[in-house]
């Protein structure tokens, strides 16, 4: 899986236009994602990536870096074992990229504040 482009709003990963947030997994894609608590990211919001046990979550915050990450999802996510970057999301499009291929790593995208 590669993103080929982010701007604000809009995502495209191998060819396919996206214009709502996102999880990219190792084996698909989650469109139309959402939070329970729209700008700040839970444990309960990334069941999938859970399931998929990823060594590393990569979390765009939106352009600004408006969303934040919960402590305790942190926390929970370094007892799963998985790293975590959190990063605007056009950084945390290109450190998917890099990563992707070198270990097995999912993304959690906020396209837009």
């Amino acid at each position: 899986m590669h993103i080929d482009s982010y701007d604000f709003g809009r995502l495209v990963v191998d060819g396919q236009t996206y214009t709502q947030d996102v999880i990219l997994l190792p084996d698909g894609i989650q469109d139309s994602w959402w939070r329970q608590q729209g700008h700040l990211l839970q444990l309960a919001d990334i069941p999938a990536v859970l399931k998929a046990k990823p060594e590393v979550l990569i979390v765009g915050q939106g352009q600004p870096g408006k969303m934040q990450v919960d402590p305790a999802l942190a926390s929970a996510l370094k007892s799963y074992g998985i790293d975590l970057i959190v990063l605007p999301t056009a950084e945390a499009c290109r450190t998917f990229n890099a990563l992707t291929g070198k270990r097995a790593v999912a993304a959690a995208l906020h396209l837009t504040c």
